[in-house]
């Protein structure tokens, strides 16, 4: 791996800034042999809650004209089965990529359930903490919305660990630069920016929604400006802050753009899904492209973003 690409994000060393998203990569061996998880700077975690979800009734996933819909429903084994199966597992066939542990809940104290639980597993550098889920307590609303419930959800969470927290917020707040200064503010090491856009998709011929659950969160392609433009405003006002840029990356040219409107690391999402190879792609790309440009280190150029002058 070139020298190029390493980057050092919130006390962790990256052998480059490209990791898979959560949801994409399992919890590591579900892509064993299919690609090289070494040549990734690291991936997070599918989703994990205190106990076992079975998700949303299939279809969970569909291919529309501008990408991707799903509604999965946050599937996964639990936290007891992740500590006790997966993360070992990680912690003896992953080596250089840093993994992050998505962690959702139905209340913000389930946050800090699952953060203390795994906190002393081995296998992982940190979480992502999924707050653009529905907190049951405010009748579904997301936790990000509710500034409040925010911020006691990131510092009960700081509390139960010593290890980077990044918090995962949704691209449909009213003021994403507040609600990453309040995530921020309360004890969040970086951000990732963002979700997925809640969105619905309908079959014509038997008028109804194409996924099992009805209304799903969108993916792919037309996400990456905004995506973007989130990057460079919260960027911008918390200077210094990591940032995870998500939404339509597929190319090395994708990866630049966010880490020059200041993001830190970014992740791929629906590309990944579409080929697992990706990923990998995009490393040799941004190698090549480092070489082609004379750049020394990549990370020099994170924020760099020459903004039109008024």
């Amino acid at each position: 791996m070139t020298e190029a690409l390493r980057t050092s994000v919130a006390g962790l060393e990256f052998s480059n800034p490209v990791l898979l998203a959560s949801g994409t990569a399992g919890y590591g061996r579900e892509l064993a042999g299919v690609i090289d998880l070494e040549r990734l700077g690291g991936f997070v975690t599918k989703a994990v809650s205190v106990e076992p979800r079975h998700g949303n009734a299939a279809p969970r996933v569909w291919d529309f004209e501008g990408g991707m819909i799903n509604a999965v429903g946050l599937a996964n084994p639990g936290l007891a089965a992740v500590r006790d199966n997966a993360l070992p597992w990680v912690a003896a066939h992953v080596h250089s990529p840093r993994v992050l542990v998505n962690v959702v809940g139905r209340t913000f104290e389930e946050f800090a359930d699952v953060v203390g639980g795994l906190d002393a597993s081995p296998g992982f550098h940190g979480f992502e903490l999924n707050v653009s889920c529905p907190n049951t307590k405010k009748g579904g609303l997301e936790f990000g919305a509710d500034p409040d419930t925010l911020r006691a959800l990131v510092a009960r969470a700081r509390a139960a660990t010593r290890k980077p927290l990044f918090v995962k917020l949704s691209p449909t707040l009213p003021d994403v630069v507040a609600t990453a200064r309040a995530a921020v503010d309360s004890g969040a090491t970086g951000l990732t920016l963002f979700n997925t856009v809640p969105g619905l998709v309908v079959d014509a011929e038997h008028r109804r929604p194409v996924l099992g659950f009805g209304s799903g969160g969108v993916s792919g392609p037309a996400l990456l400006p905004v995506a973007v433009l989130a990057t460079w405003r919260v960027t911008q006002a918390l200077p210094g802050v990591p940032v995870i840029g998500v939404g339509g990356v597929s190319s090395a040219d994708h990866a630049l753009q966010l880490i020059l409107a200041g993001a830190s690391l970014v992740a791929l999402g629906t590309a990944s899904m579409a080929n697992p190879h990706a990923a990998e792609r995009i490393v040799g790309d941004l190698e090549r492209w480092c070489d082609a440009h004379q750049v020394a280190r990549l990370s020099d150029l994170r924020g760099t973003l020459q903004w039109p002058a008024p």
